[in-house]
């Protein structure tokens, strides 16, 4: 991976590492593991996940008829693992000029 997911994305393809969900279910846990800080539109979610399942990222996992599931591609999950990969090196950086404290763990 090149370049950054758009924050979005990155919170979509992070609430699926737990297994597949359909697209409301996606939108609440995007906000509530977000803190409230990402907010997915309907619209807009939608639009997100045709574009990821378009990328190889997502796939159809099946449904109930009346909401279709999407779930995490081998790409999707090492996408996520790059990303996850890319911030953890920034936080070490911010950490090493002193911008963000050192970890306790």
């Amino acid at each position: 991976m090149d370049e950054a997911l758009k924050p979005a994305d990155f919170h979509i393809l992070l609430v699926l590492l737990d297994g597949p969900r359909h697209g409301y279910d996606i939108m609440k846990a995007v906000e509530r593991e977000s803190g409230g800080k990402v907010l997915l539109e309907v619209g807009t979610l939608y639009r997100v996940l045709a574009r990821l399942l378009d990328d190889g990222l997502l796939q159809d996992a099946g449904g109930d008829g009346r909401r279709r599931n999407y779930s995490l591609t081998r790409v999707g999950r090492r996408v996520v693992k790059a990303e996850a990969e890319r911030l953890a090196g920034l936080v070490d950086r911010l950490r090493a000029r002193k911008l963000l404290p050192h970890s306790e763990i």
